[in-house]
């Protein structure tokens, strides 16, 4: 039976290649991935079309966070990369070659759980630990955007300690705290599907988005119930939220560190990674 690591001394890349196909979040169309192990650490992108064309994922390549996270590629954009990202980051791998045919990561579920399902069926093997594989931090850091808060003080382990506040009764206020290692991010935060909600569904269809969404790959609130139960945690929408800050800091390095957030998003967890990049 497959165990993952209950820290992250060490770091892994994945022992065969992966192949997955999907539809994208917001461009509704078909896309495929295939993910295999790199020479070099990090994570790097090819497009189908042009496989000899390679990009390092940096965190200077980040553009649009409305809704989802997005990297510059030359003359392309690439959307909705923090589920995969998070997976890598969470799982605590690196040594990554991604191969896309398509505009987005394909959305699978909505989690993350399908990607570390895929790595367990091909393994995975140690390799070289990279720098700022684990990002240090020396100094507490505070960030805020509207009425969003992140905090960071120095740690020995990674802390998250995550809240959020809806007016949708189905959700109210939800609280969730994590000492991340991959065994964690696996059991407690993987699974954990993307939501949005009912009333707002005609607004971002109008703006060209969700147009891939669907009652499999999202939960779906309808103020004081959900569309589309059963949650697979009685407080699945926190672990989300913490699923997309793993993705979102996976470029930079996971900070040892205390972090507090209340209310997150991506582009917050953007003006983070920014700083602790610089």
């Amino acid at each position: 039976m497959f165990s993952w690591p209950s820290n992250y001394d060490d770091c892994y890349t994945i022992s065969g290649v992966i192949t997955r196909d999907g539809v994208g979040l917001h461009s509704g169309e078909k896309t495929r991935v295939k993910i295999s192990p790199y020479e070099k650490e990090g994570y790097y992108v090819s497009f189908a079309d042009k496989p000899d064309e390679i990009f390092k994922l940096d965190q200077n390549l980040i553009g649009s966070t409305m809704l989802c996270t997005a990297v510059k590629l030359g003359e392309r954009n690439l959307y909705t990369i923090e589920h995969l990202l998070a997976s890598f980051a969470g799982c605590g791998l690196s040594y990554i070659h991604i191969e896309v045919d398509g505009k987005e990561i394909p959305l699978l579920d909505g989690s993350a759980i399908q990607w570390v399902k895929a790595f367990e069926e091909v393994g995975i093997k140690r390799v070289p630990n990279p720098i700022n594989f684990l990002r240090e931090i020396n100094k507490t850091m505070i960030f805020n955007k509207d009425s969003s808060v992140i905090a960071l003080t120095p740690s020995n382990k990674i802390t998250i300690i995550s809240t959020i506040s809806f007016s949708y009764k189905a959700i109210g206020n939800q609280t969730f705290v994590i000492d991340l290692n991959p065994k964690c991010f696996v059991e407690n935060i993987a699974p954990a599907r993307t939501f949005g909600f009912k009333d707002q569904f005609q607004e971002l269809s109008e703006l060209g988005l969700i147009k891939g969404g669907s009652l499999e790959n999202a939960l779906v609130c309808d103020g004081d119930k959900w569309v589309n139960p059963p949650l697979r945690f009685s407080n699945e929408p926190i672990r989300h939220k913490i699923l997309d800050l793993i993705g979102d800091l996976a470029l930079v390095g996971l900070p040892k560190a205390q972090i507090l957030v209340y209310k997150g998003s991506h582009s917050l967890n953007a003006l983070l990674a920014s700083s602790l990049k610089n």
